[in-house]
C-alpha cells in the first residue's frame, strides 16, 4: 500500500506539482498579513483591511464556476503557470502602496490575485489524478490535503515575522519570487495534467459547458452529496472572527491569539495524515464525511464552555483535525466519482459553494460580533454545522460510495454532446 512519503519520492511530477502549491499557499500568507498591518498604519483604518479580506474571498467565489469551465477546456498545465505569473504581477503592485492615497491599489492588486487563485485552484485539484498512478491517488490526497495547513502554520508564521524584521515590502518580494518559483515548478511536471481530448469534437462555449456540469451534478445523489460536504464546515467558519476576543478572555493576548490560529492550521495539517487509510474504504467515505463535520461542530461548542485555555487550544485543534479531514475525503471521493473532462467544473462548484459559506458565516459573524459575547458566536457556529452533518447524513443514509466503477467518460460522452 502506497505510503504518503513514497508518492512523494517516487514521483518527481507529483512533487513538483505539491511543491508549487505550497509556495503559492506560502505567498499567500507572504501578502496578506503584511498587508493587514500596513494598511491601518498607512489609512488609520480598519476598512480597507476589511475590504482587501472581502475582495480576497468575494472574488474567487464569483469566479469559480466559469474557471471551472476553463480547467475542463484549455490545458491545465498552461492556467496554472499564467495564474502563477498573474498573481506575481498583481503582488508588485503592492510595492506602490506607500500612502493612505495609494491605499486603493491593495484592493486592486488583491483583487487581481482573487482572480488568479480562481482559476489556480480547480485546475489543480483536476490535475492531481492525472501525475499519480491510480493505486497511489489516496496517498497522493492525504499529501496535498496537508497543503494547505502546513502553510497556515509555517507561510502565517514566516510571513509575519520577515514583515516584523523587515517590513512589509520585503515580505511581498519574497511571495513574488515563490510565485515565479512555483511557475517553473509547474513547468517542469512531464506528465500530461489532463486526458487526451478528442481533437476533432467541438469544443463547448463556456455558458453550455457550466450548464452541462449543473446537469450533471443535479442528476447524480453521490455528486451532489459530495459537493455540499464542505459547506457545514464554512458555515462554522465565523469562528475565526472572534479568536483574538478569545484569547483575551482568557488572559493570552496576542500570543493566544497566534497560538488559535497555528493549532487551526496544525489540525488541518494533521488530520488529512491521521485519517488516510479511510481513503482505503470507500464505504467508510460517507459516514466519514458526516462524523468529520459533526466533530467541527462539536470541538467549537466544547470551546465554548471550557474552562481553561490550553483546553481551548486543544478542542481547537480536535475541530480543525476534523475540518482538515472533510476536505481531503471529500476532495478524494470526488475525484474517483467524476471523469476528467467534467472534473475542473465539479471542483469549481464544490469550492464556490465552500466559499460562499465561508463568507457567509464570516459576513454574519461580524454583524453580531459587537453586541454579543464571542462564546455566543461560538456556540451559534458550532451548532451550525453539527446541525448541517446531521441533515446532511439523513439525507444521504441510502447512498454508498463502495460501488467503485469508475466513471464512464464515453458513456456520459454521448450524452453530454446534445447540450453542446
Amino acid at each position: 500500500m502506497a505510503t504518503p512519503l513514497s508518492v512523494l519520492t517516487r514521483n518527481r511530477d507529483f512533487r513538483r506539482l505539491f511543491a508549487a502549491e505550497l509556495v503559492v499557499f506560502g505567498a499567500d500568507w507572504f501578502v496578506m498579513v503584511p498587508l493587514l498591518v500596513l494598511l491601518p498604519e498607512l489609512t488609520g483604518s480598519g476598512v480597507w483591511g476589511a475590504l482587501v479580506l472581502a475582495a480576497d474571498t468575494g472574488i474567487t467565489a464569483v469566479l469559480l464556476p466559469y474557471a471551472g469551465t476553463v480547467a475542463d477546456r484549455r490545458d491545465r498545465r498552461t492556467i496554472l503557470i499564467a495564474a502563477n505569473v498573474a498573481a506575481l504581477v498583481a503582488t508588485s503592485l503592492l510595492f506602490l502602496v506607500q500612502s493612505a492615497a495609494t491605499a486603493p491599489l491593495a484592493l486592486v492588486a488583491i483583487g487581481a490575485v482573487a482572480v488568479a487563485k480562481a482559476f489556480y485552484s480547480p485546475a489543480a485539484s483536476a490535475a492531481l489524478p492525472n501525475v499519480v498512478d491510480p493505486e497511489d491517488l489516496a496517498a497522493a490526497n492525504a499529501v496535498a490535503g496537508s497543503a494547505w495547513g502546513t502553510m497556515t502554520i509555517v507561510g502565517a508564521s514566516l510571513g509575519g515575522i520577515v514583515s516584523g524584521a523587515f517590513g512589509p515590502y520585503v515580505s511581498f518580494g519574497v511571495a513574488a519570487v515563490g510565485l515565479l518559483a512555483a511557475a517553473v515548478l509547474t513547468f517542469l511536471i512531464r506528465r500530461p495534467l489532463q486526458a487526451p481530448r478528442d481533437a476533432s469534437a467541438p469544443t463547448p462555449r463556456a455558458w453550455h459547458a457550466l450548464i452541462e456540469a449543473l446537469r450533471y451534478i443535479g442528476g447524480r445523489p453521490r455528486i451532489r452529496a459530495l459537493v455540499t460536504v464542505k459547506s457545514a464546515v464554512g458555515l462554522g467558519n465565523g469562528v475565526l472572527t472572534v479568536f483574538p476576543l478569545l484569547a483575551g478572555l482568557y488572559g493570552a493576548g496576542s500570543i493566544g491569539t497566534g497560538l488559535l490560529f497555528a493549532l487551526r492550521g496544525a489540525g488541518a495539517l494533521i488530520g488529512p495524515l491521521v485519517m488516510r487509510r479511510v481513503l482505503d474504504h470507500r464505504s467508510w467515505l460517507l459516514p466519514g464525511l458526516a462524523l468529520s463535520m459533526g466533530l467541527y461542530g462539536l470541538g467549537y461548542l466544547g470551546v465554548a464552555f471550557a474552562p481553561w485555555f490550553p483546553l481551548v487550544l486543544a478542542l481547537v485543534f480536535v475541530a480543525h483535525f476534523a475540518g482538515g479531514t472533510n476536505w481531503v475525503l471529500s476532495n478524494y471521493a470526488l475525484q474517483g466519482e467524476v471523469p476528467d473532462r467534467l472534473r475542473g467544473r465539479v471542483f469549481a462548484t464544490d469550492m464556490m459553494l465552500a466559499t460562499l459559506a465561508i463568507s457567509v458565516s464570516q459576513l454574519g459573524a461580524a454583524l453580531f460580533v459587537d453586541h454579543v459575547e464571542p462564546r455566543v458566536i461560538l456556540i451559534a457556529c458550532g451548532l451550525i454545522t453539527l446541525l448541517y452533518a446531521i441533515g446532511w447524513r439523513a439525507a444521504t443514509r441510502n447512498l454508498s460510495l463502495a460501488d467503485t466503477s469508475p466513471p464512464v467518460e464515453d458513456a456520459y460522452e454521448g450524452r453530454a454532446q446534445s447540450v453542446d
